[in-house]
């Protein structure tokens, strides 16, 4: 950092630098002098909002399974066997086939989940399909373990969907997983019935299991329902990530699940089970209390707080939609659908004085004290990714500054 402006030679190397480590360097580069209160659009943490807050049986429970005395010890690695049952059950509801307890193993929330997958696919000289735009995690977690990252190409003008000819062009036979994001993060998109089925399809013929991150799972408000990729279980492997995170309003708690969706058994054989048992004996899940409280949570958590948190986010979602229509300079090729943001593209052409996203980022978090995420950091140059899940007056707030800094560096259409 120089003179309070980000030195652009640290922003070379994006692909190295995490979502929370963008947000930091974003939040050097506010200028306090200015009189602007911060609006962060940028992490999808939506309890920074007071619209957003979880469910009162939720703290009840956790308060309740820490005050029994009864779990301040070490739970199995893999999670408290009710823990593993309730959340069973409750991934179930939505599938054609029951899971068990033992399909589920419970994670210090989404993100390691996510390493768990890979850790569990991993081998000399594998490769991993990953898409873009998509969460930065999940090439850093391959970087580790020695996996190449290939990425196939999500699709703007059709809803993000996947780009199928290009899953089958990049698969090979080292390609030993494809991941899915839906509800989509970081587009905001929910795939169709007939789409996660030809994924299924497409996965089944290069004989590769699908990873599905379903971590912001049933937080859709758009014209298609959350279907969960297990639905196709029977035609294809699905390992499922998720957490408690999102849903139930609850990032911080860090409890999330990997589980096997996979009701013809392909990866239940007792070697990859026990490998998958000695791996958790090595990694720290959540704590023993907090999974304690889980079932009470599933079971009592009233459907009015899932539908309000819906309602909110459907709310936020068409301001967003809204109010950048009206911005010049930015375009949104789909209307939110789920989960908590969504991409715009910047069109850099249009800008006065600015190179990419990425410095259209940090002028505006110097300028306007409105933090968003360039879309470099989740693999699309001159996109950004804006967070609705803000209260509205904030964000009516942050998208008028937006409006503003986008005004004030439009290019002057010369006339002779």
């Amino acid at each position: 950092m120089e003179n309070g402006n980000v030195n652009h030679h640290e922003m070379d190397t994006f692909s190295t630098i995490t979502i929370k480590g963008t947000l930091s360097l974003l939040m050097q580069n506010v200028d306090e002098q200015n009189g602007k209160r911060l609006i962060s659009l940028g992490m999808g943490d939506p309890t920074l909002y007071s619209c957003f807050h979880t469910t009162r049986v939720a703290g009840e429970s956790v308060v309740e399974a820490l005050q029994s005395e009864k779990f301040n010890g070490y739970s199995p690695t893999v999670g408290l066997p009710q823990t593993r049952r309730a959340i069973a059950e409750y991934l179930s509801r939505d599938l054609p086939y029951k899971l068990s307890a033992d399909d589920v193993f419970i994670t210090s929330g989404c993100t390691q989940a996510i390493d768990v997958a890979l850790a569990m696919l991993g081998k000399p000289g594998a490769n991993i399909l990953l898409p873009r735009p998509g969460f930065p995690i999940y090439e850093l977690c391959a970087t580790f373990r020695r996996l190449q990252v290939r990425y196939f190409d999500l699709l703007p003008e059709k809803g993000w969907e996947v780009d199928l000819d290009a899953v089958e062009a990049l698969a090979d036979q080292n390609t030993v997983g494809l991941v899915v994001i839906n509800p989509g993060n970081p587009c905001g998109n929910v795939y169709s019935y007939q789409h996660l089925q030809k994924i299924a399809e497409t996965a089944e013929k290069l004989k590769i299991p699908v990873i599905a991150d379903e971590v912001y799972g049933h937080l859709a408000f758009g014209d298609n329902p959350f279907i969960p990729m297990g639905v196709f279980g029977s035609i294809v492997p699905v390992l499922t990530l998720g957490s408690l995170s999102k849903r139930w309003i609850v990032p911080g708690w860090r409890l999330g699940w990997f589980v096997t969706t996979d009701p013809n058994n392909m990866y239940k054989n007792p070697k990859t089970i026990e490998r998958m048992k000695k791996y958790f004996d090595i990694l720290g899940g959540p704590a023993t209390f907090v999974q304690a409280a889980v079932p009470r949570i599933i079971e009592k958590t009233d459907e009015v707080f899932f539908r309000k948190t819906i309602n909110t986010l459907k709310q936020t979602a068409d301001i967003c939609w809204d109010m950048v229509n009206e911005i010049p300079c930015i375009s949104c090729p789909q209307k939110p659908q789920g989960s908590m943001a969504a991409m715009m593209k910047v069109n850099i052409s249009d800008l006065d004085d600015i190179s990419d996203d990425i410095d259209f980022c940090f002028r505006l978090a110097k300028e306007e004290s409105v933090i968003i995420l360039p879309g470099t950091a989740v693999g699309l140059k001159n996109w950004i990714r804006i967070t609705f899940a803000a209260d509205p007056p904030s964000l009516i707030e942050a998208l008028g500054r937006l409006k503003s800094f986008c005004e004030r560096h439009t290019k002057i259409l010369q006339t002779y």
